[in-house]
C-alpha cells in the first residue's frame, strides 16, 4: 500500500480551478519534507520571533490569519509584538504581506479594529496588510498561516499551519499558567484562561503549497469586500482595498531529505455574487481528506478539536467504529464551551451532542472523551485541531469538526504521511505521525514520552485510567454531561480534592455526550443551525 491509498489525488481534491497541485505531475502532494511539531503559542511564537528577526531585504513573508493583535507578545521581552516584529521586518526591506480577517461586528465581540491597527502599522512600514471579507454570510476567514522564504537560501524556508493565530492569549506552554494577555473566553476559566494549541513547521517542497494557498487568496479579482458601508469606512482610514502585485513566484524548496509526504488541504466557499477564481463552486478537501482517511482507520483514532459539532461528524466517525470493531477513538476537547453564556452555551452544547451521540452508540466503551485540567483543577481551553490515525496519517491545520470548517470558512491543514516502507506495516518510531501524538498524550498523562504506550490499545487504557484517577481524586462519579447556568464550571471539576492523599498525574477529566434541557431544546437547535455552525 502506498502513499495514495491515504491521501487524496489531485482529482480527489475536487477542484481544478486551483493551482495548488499544477507544478507536479501527477500526485496532490509533496515529498521529501520535514515537519516538526510546534505545541503550544510560547514555543511557535519564539521561533517565529527569533526566524522573522532573522529575514533580510529581499526576502519574503506572507501570513493570513482569523485574528491578529498588533501588541501581542511573541517573547517575554515587551517590544517583540506581532506589529513591531513584523513592522522592522518590512523596515529592513523584507517584503512583508498580510491578510486578516475583516471581522464581523465588533459588537458581536469580534477584533475588526485590531486588524486595522495592525494592517496600518504595517502598511507605514512599506509592508501592506490587508483586511478580507470575501466570505459567506456568517462566514469567516479562519486560516492561520505563516510563510518565510529566503531570497539567498531556499534551504531555510518554512511555512507554519495550524490553530495557533497571532493573538492575545495563545502564548501559553505546557505549564498552563495562562497568557498574560488575555482574549476573555468562559468565566470558568479563570482570569487567565489556560490555552492547548498546535502549530507545524513544514521544511521542504510542501512551503510552496501553503505559499500558493495565500497567492490565490492575495491575486483572486473578487473585491475584498462588496459592502457599500465598509468601502466608505476603508476610505476613510485610508486602508488600501486593492492589493498590489506579488513578485514572480520562486520554485518550491529543495528536499530536506525527509520522508514526510505532505498535502495541503483547504475549505473554501462557494460565494456570492463573485466566487473565487481558484475555487468558483468552492473547495472541500479539508472534509474529504478526512473521509478518505478514515476508512483506512484499524486501531487507534486520536482527535483534538475545539468544537466537534454536527451529526455529520458524528456518522463520519460512528461509521468507522461499526466497520472496524477493533477501532479505538480517543477524542480531547474544551470541558466547557468558549462562550459560556446562557444564550450561547446551549447552542454549542448542542451541536456536541449531535456528533458525540451517534459516536457513543456506535463505539460504546471503545471511545473515550476527555476535557482538561491544569494542577489547580482550571479548565484548559481545548483550541488545538489536530487528528492522528494508527501513526501513519496526521492533520494539523485550522479546521475544526463541525459543518462550518468542512463548508463555509475558509481553512487550511497540513497532512503528513510518513512514506517509509510499507504503509501496511508499523511507522517508524520517528515517524511525524508517531511522534506528534506521543508529545500530546505524554503532556496529558503527566510523563515523559518515553513512558508513552506504543501500543494503541494500551494507550486508550493509559488515557482512560488516567481520567478515572483524577475523577475519583476530586470526588466525580461518572463522565460530566453539562454544564452550570451562566457558563460556570459545575461543582463536578469545581469541587476541592475530596482526599488529602497526592493529586494523581496527568490532566485528564471524562466527558459524556451533554444533555440539555427540553427548555433549551425548544430554541437552541435553531441558533446552532442559523448562527453557531452554518452549512456552506
Amino acid at each position: 500500500m502506498g502513499v495514495s491509498e491515504w491521501l487524496l489525488t489531485s482529482a480527489e481534491r475536487g477542484n481544478p480551478h486551483s493551482g495548488i497541485d499544477a507544478h507536479r505531475d501527477g500526485p496532490g502532494w509533496s515529498e521529501g519534507n520535514s515537519v516538526r511539531p510546534l505545541v503550544h503559542g510560547r514555543h511557535y511564537f519564539a521561533e517565529l520571533h527569533q526566524r522573522i528577526s532573522a529575514m533580510k531585504a529581499g526576502d519574503r513573508l506572507y501570513f493570513a490569519d482569523w485574528q491578529g493583535d498588533p501588541d501581542q507578545q511573541l517573547t517575554d521581552d515587551p517590544g517583540s509584538t506581532v506589529a513591531s516584529t513584523l513592522v522592522a521586518a518590512a523596515e529592513r526591506g523584507v517584503d512583508v504581506r498580510g491578510l486578516l480577517w475583516r471581522a464581523h461586528s465588533r459588537r458581536l465581540g469580534f477584533g475588526g479594529r485590531a486588524h486595522l491597527q495592525l494592517g496600518a502599522e504595517i502598511n507605514n512600514a512599506g509592508g501592506e496588510c490587508l483586511r478580507d471579507m470575501r466570505v459567506r454570510f456568517r462566514g469567516a476567514h479562519h486560516q492561520k498561516i505563516v510563510v518565510l522564504r529566503h531570497a539567498d537560501d531556499p534551504g531555510r524556508d518554512v511555512a507554519y499551519v495550524g490553530g495557533i493565530d497571532l493573538c492575545h492569549s495563545r502564548r501559553d506552554d505546557e505549564h498552563h499558567h495562562g497568557d498574560r494577555q488575555v482574549l476573555p473566553i468562559a468565566e470558568a476559566y479563570g482570569e487567565h484562561p489556560a490555552w492547548h494549541d498546535v502549530q507545524v513547521a513544514i521544511s521542504g517542497p510542501g512551503v510552496y503549497d501553503v505559499e500558493t494557498t495565500f497567492r490565490e487568496r492575495w491575486e483572486d479579482s473578487t473585491p475584498l469586500t462588496a459592502n457599500p458601508g465598509r468601502l466608505l469606512a476603508s476610505f476613510a482610514h485610508a486602508e488600501p482595498v486593492l492589493a498590489k502585485p506579488l513578485g514572480e513566484r520562486w520554485p518550491p524548496p529543495p528536499s530536506t531529505g525527509g520522508h514526510e509526504a505532505v498535502q495541503i488541504l483547504r475549505t473554501f466557499p462557494r460565494i456570492l455574487p463573485k466566487g473565487f477564481d481558484f475555487a468558483p463552486d468552492g473547495e472541500r478537501s479539508v472534509m474529504l481528506g478526512n473521509l478518505k482517511a478514515m476508512r483506512r482507520a484499524e486501531r487507534l483514532v486520536y482527535v483534538e478539536d475545539q468544537y466537534l459539532w454536527s451529526a455529520d461528524v458524528g456518522a463520519h466517525f460512528a461509521q468507522a467504529l461499526a466497520d472496524n470493531p477493533e477501532l479505538r477513538l480517543v477524542i480531547v476537547l474544551p470541558l466547557v464551551p468558549d462562550n459560556g453564556g446562557l444564550i450561547t452555551e446551549p447552542p454549542q452544547l448542542h451541536g456536541r451532542a449531535l456528533a458525540m451521540t451517534p459516536i457513543l452508540e456506535a463505539g460504546g466503551d471503545r471511545v473515550a472523551v476527555f476535557g482538561l485540567t491544569n494542577e489547580r483543577g482550571l479548565p484548559i481551553y481545548v483550541h488545538s485541531k489536530a487528528c492522528v490515525i494508527d501513526h501513519r496519517w496526521a492533520s494539523v491545520g485550522s479546521d475544526n469538526l463541525n459543518r462550518r470548517s468542512w463548508t463555509s470558512d475558509s481553512e487550511i491543514a497540513c497532512v503528513v504521511v510518513d512514506d517509509r516502507g510499507d504503509l501496511e506495516d508499523a511507522a517508524p518510531v520517528d515517524a511525524f505521525p508517531r511522534v506528534l501524538l506521543r508529545q500530546l498524550v505524554a503532556e496529558h498523562l503527566g510523563c515523559s514520552t518515553e513512558e508513552v504506550p506504543e501500543e494503541p490499545h494500551q494507550l486508550f487504557d493509559a488515557m482512560v485510567a488516567c481520567a478515572d484517577a483524577l475523577d475519583e481524586f476530586y470526588g466525580a462519579a461518572g463522565p460530566a454531561r453539562r454544564h452550570g447556568v451562566r457558563g460556570m464550571l459545575s461543582t463536578r471539576f469545581r469541587r476541592p480534592p475530596r482526599t488529602t492523599s497526592p493529586r494523581p498525574p496527568g490532566r485528564l477529566r471524562r466527558l459524556a455526550a451533554p444533555d440539555l434541557s427540553a427548555a433549551e431544546l425548544l430554541w437552541a437547535p435553531t441558533l446552532y443551525d442559523r448562527l453557531f455552525d452554518p452549512e456552506g
